[in-house]
């Protein structure tokens, strides 16, 4: 089987104003013409237009950070998912922890919104992990793979998406899971893939995510079924992203 193309994608949150499109573009222009890596910038809804129209010719593509399940309606503050794609938009993040936790997000909603993604054509990033209390509980892998199985509707079937699998406690701590953590949890996540996909689920990238920096890339995404990074505070300076860019395998 070819090697899969890893993906890194960062995760501006709720970070960036106009003048740091020009980062945006730093980092595009620094993205080797021959990079193996699917490269994308997940940047606020303020943002999606702006950061499509500076990108447009470039290797980095533009994400959203969330979207509405409905197409569209009296959801004052929302945005949905052809609004992003409308915007330029290719991909979007969803079920991050912190929509998760702090939104009381739950599998069935981020089911729902993938199926709104996909309506809108757009790839999502369905995020998955436990917290620490989980984790010391004994009780990781059971938690996210739950949530694999709960979050990702049938009809992803046959297409374009990913997995991020994002420690709750290793996300803006500095800390980071073990690789010896991240492949058991890796392959955990493969197996519900296979088990729910059949054969297509076994080229699935599932990224990992929380606290990758320059430092640590290159150890991550050699671990086994790490198939690309979620990159939060580090994906903001092209001098912090780009390293992590050149580490991923083949790029």
């Amino acid at each position: 089987m070819a090697a899969l193309t890893p993906w890194i994608v960062g995760n501006w949150k709720m970070n960036g104003l106009s003048g740091d499109l020009d980062e945006a573009l730093a980092i595009a222009q620094g993205v080797a013409v021959g990079a193996h890596a699917r490269v994308a910038i997940c940047a606020p809804a303020t943002l999606v237009h702006r950061l499509a129209q500076a990108l447009h010719a470039t290797r980095v593509e533009v994400g959203g950070e969330d979207c509405r399940a409905e197409e569209s309606g009296a959801f004052t503050g929302d945005v949905s998912a052809e609004m992003l794609a409308d915007a330029g938009a290719k991909l979007v993040i969803l079920g991050h922890s912190e929509r998760r936790s702090g939104y009381g997000e739950n599998d069935a909603l981020v089911a729902a919104k993938v199926e709104a993604a996909l309506r809108a054509g757009l790839n999502p990033i369905v995020c998955v992990g436990e917290t620490l209390e989980e984790r010391d509980g004994g009780r990781a892998v059971e938690v996210v793979t739950g949530q694999v199985r709960g979050s990702l509707p049938a009809s992803l079937a046959g297409e374009t998406f990913a997995v991020a699998y994002e420690p709750v406690w290793a996300i803006g701590t500095g800390r980071t899971a073990g690789t010896g953590d991240i492949a058991e949890m890796h392959a955990a996540i493969r197996g519900v893939l296979t088990d729910k996909f059949g054969e297509a689920g076994a080229r699935v990238p599932i990224l990992y995510g929380g606290s990758v920096k320059p430092g640590n890339a290159a150890e991550i995404l050699a671990t086994a079924e790490v198939g690309g990074a979620l990159v939060g505070g580090a994906s903001l300076k092209a001098a912090d992203f780009l390293p992590i860019i050149e580490a991923a395998p083949g790029a």
